[in-house]
């Protein structure tokens, strides 16, 4: 039992902090090999890895993230008072941007009031 301890041992001994010198002397030649987990990877950088999630699924997701941040860009520059409602009608295309605003400031500023 003992020798197969050593053995186990001198197999898998850490002889990357080692210099040629010691693993000589330790008697751990076979052991030798480069650090790490994976060596011979470049930048211990693996190969293919399955994505967590389908393409379609993460592509719905992103288009839902896109969706909600540019929702939230149009309703923080909507004026106070302008429903929600509204904001998420001209997001989508189907409002009137000026339909919120109130109808006399609109009167003075175009050019039919003249």
């Amino acid at each position: 039992m003992a020798k197969s301890g050593t053995e186990e041992w001198r197999r898998n001994a850490d002889t990357h902090k080692m210099s040629a010198e010691e693993v000589r002397a330790a008697g751990v030649e076979e052991s030798m090999r480069p650090p790490g987990r994976g060596p011979g990877e470049v930048l211990h950088q693996r190969g293919r890895r399955p994505l967590p999630y389908g393409p379609g699924t993460m592509a719905l997701v992103g288009f839902g993230i896109v969706g909600v941040v540019g929702y939230l860009v149009l309703y923080q520059k909507a004026r106070s008072g302008t429903p929600a409602t509204e904001v998420a009608k001209v997001a989508v295309g189907h409002g009137d941007p000026a339909a919120g605003r109130d109808p006399e400031k609109r009167r003075e500023g175009s050019r039919e009031a003249k």
